[in-house]
């Protein structure tokens, strides 16, 4: 049920996201390291919303990869060794 909710409120604000981007029609003009380009509000909206997805999903496949790896403390009462 919680997967539901969070999927649920994730494609509204993605939903919201966008139909701010696409209502205006603004140019933005970012500076990188070592170039600068011009690019519409929607573009920079739909840009950044997709790099953030992107690494959120990174960052939670990495957090189950490591809770996968690390090795499971052992509980004396689960192996029925008595101290």
């Amino acid at each position: 049920m919680r997967l539901y909710i969070t999927v649920i409120l994730f494609l509204i604000l993605l939903a919201i996201a966008f139909i701010f981007g696409s209502q205006n029609d603004q140019m933005l003009s970012l500076n990188y390291l070592i170039a600068k380009t011009n690019i519409s509000v929607a573009t920079a909206v739909g840009l950044f919303t997709s790099i953030g997805f992107v690494l959120g999903l990174l960052f939670v496949l990495f957090w189950k990869l490591v809770g996968m790896v690390k090795p499971a403390k052992k509980d004396p009462a689960l192996t029925g060794k008595k101290s």
